[in-house]
């Protein structure tokens, strides 16, 4: 009796154990999270003014500007993640250094940063669209 009882315990815990849950929504992107909050985009202004804007490119977009970071033609990548590759890595041959994560939040500050240019850019084809095409 006690075998029948231990098998049929564990016939159930499997069976329980093997139901499926709905799947769940996926998160929102800590990028995508920060973009929809003003507070993080206005630290992602003040970082941008106090790091990228006092060195090498300006505190508003400009059309025509080399360096311009709120357009759509970018050398080295223009997705969320190859901007924090090169923000965090730097490019070499280039003055742009790589700023590893030495912002006061670390890598929290860097999303925002990129959270600011991503909200002030048009919407642009990334590199990833480009390789599909």
């Amino acid at each position: 009796m006690i075998r029948v009882g231990w098998w049929l315990g564990s016939a159930m815990l499997l069976a329980a154990c093997n139901r499926t849950e709905p799947a769940a929504e996926a998160p929102m992107s800590l990028l995508a999270a920060y973009m929809q909050d003003p507070a993080a985009v206005e630290r992602g202004a003040r970082i941008y003014d106090g790091t990228c804007a006092q060195f090498c490119h300006e505190a508003e977009p400009r059309v025509g500007e080399e360096v311009n970071l709120f357009d759509c033609q970018w050398r080295y990548g223009n997705t969320a993640d190859e901007i924090f590759q090169i923000t965090t890595s730097g490019i070499p041959g280039t003055r742009m250094v790589g700023y590893g994560n030495n912002f006061p939040e670390g890598k929290q500050d860097l999303w925002k940063l990129i959270a600011f240019i991503k909200t002030k850019q048009p919407e642009c084809e990334t590199s990833e669209m480009q390789k599909i095409q």
